[in-house]
């Protein structure tokens, strides 16, 4: 059972607990419903532009220059409020899961109206950045990993996952909903604190777009779902598979382009978290933890891999049936110590070129299992 807890940070910004619960209805949680600091108002003042040459939406959110960069140990804004320090973002001394709204969002429900156009130029439209920012915190232990969690906290953050998709769906203007956690300095996390973000765009990312054209091409032609039919193509050439679950099944994708780079999609034809099954969630969490630990040997030496896991769920709106929720679970190391970085090919003209091949990456990823 988890329990739900919905409170308010000094500046007014939601916080959520989600509490595990045992048979009598009691919680681990100690404390944490009064936010005793004096904070300044929450800036938010980001905006999109439109950009004409690739149609793409870009964010512009000049206050998260100054948000919190790689602080001491005993200074993290995401650790429990304890005894003896200045309190952080979670009044809680002791926790399970928490979320909260970022205090340096990309994108806020509160952000301000901007001019239609930039300059007064009809080719350079802007809007207000209106979505929201959530921190997800998966534990209140500064030096776990989500890998190291088990399978209970594992099934809290899906509710987590689940409920924070369903509430910022309804946001007026949210066209997607994205979970996902940045792990490892070497991809610019700020906060090593085991956390992840979740995203409500205004817009639908470029990538969702892409996902939404070829599916809409696909069904055209074949009449068929195109995940459904990757899946399916997977499944049974059977190369590249990792996990063959009741519910789920784990693959290195035939196009993979990151040096390491594993896709999890559910069987059944699946929008988003809100809409799995209690059987889906539980195998979800053990076979998304098995993936994980698998990540964090593939590199010899190397104790904990770098990696971004993007959760990626169908769209709201009319664009809902082209897509479905997987994993995109990628990292950007190439060997250890060595980081594939996105130069000419890949960021000037986006034509991207793997250094290894995805078999090579799945029989890797077996071997380690």
């Amino acid at each position: 059972m988890v329990g739900k807890t919905v409170t308010a940070l000094a500046d007014g910004r939601r916080l959520i607990y989600f509490d595990e619960l045992d048979a009598d209805g009691g919680m681990r949680r100690t404390g944490g419903l009064t936010d005793t600091r004096h904070l300044e108002p929450l800036v938010a003042d980001s905006h999109l532009r439109y950009d004409v040459l690739t149609g793409e939406w870009v964010t512009i959110a000049a206050q998260r220059m100054d948000r919190t960069f790689l602080p001491a140990a005993d200074a993290s804004p995401l650790a429990p409020s304890r005894p003896g320090v200045p309190p952080t973002e979670i009044p809680a001394s002791d926790y399970d899961v928490v979320v909260f709204e970022n205090r340096f969002p990309a994108l806020s429900e509160h952000a301000g109206a901007t001019a239609p156009l930039v300059d007064g130029e009809p080719l350079w439209p802007q809007a207000p950045g209106r979505g929201s920012c959530e921190v997800v915190c998966f534990t209140s232990d500064p030096h776990a990993s989500f890998a190291e969690l088990g399978q209970r906290r594992a099934r809290t953050v899906i509710e987590a996952w689940a409920d924070r998709t369903a509430e910022l769906s309804e946001l007026p203007g949210v066209q997607q909903v994205f979970c996902f956690e940045n792990r490892g300095r070497e991809i610019g996390v700020t906060l090593t604190h085991p956390h992840g973000q979740i995203y409500a765009y205004p817009f639908q990312p470029a990538r969702t777009r892409a996902l939404v054209q070829q599916a809409r091409r696909h069904a055209a032609a074949t009449g068929r779902n195109l995940m459904a039919d990757v899946l399916a193509a997977e499944q049974h050439s059977g190369r590249r598979v990792l996990i063959a679950g009741e519910h789920w099944t784990a693959f290195v994708p035939a196009a993979a382009r990151w040096p390491l780079e594993i896709h999890l999609i559910p069987h059944r034809d699946v929008p988003d978290f809100p809409a799995l099954s209690v059987a889906e969630r539980e195998e979800l969490a053990a076979v998304y933890l098995n993936l994980l630990a698998r990540v964090d040997r593939f590199f010899d030496g190397v104790a904990q891999t770098p990696y971004i896991a993007a959760w990626h769920q169908a769209p709201v709106g009319p664009d809902r049936d082209y897509a479905r929720l997987h994993l995109q679970l990628f990292s950007l190391m190439r060997s250890p110590g060595r980081m594939k970085y996105l130069a000419g090919s890949e960021s000037g003209m986006g034509a991207w070129v793997s250094d290894t091949t995805p078999e090579r990456i799945a029989d890797r990823l077996r071997e380690v299992a």
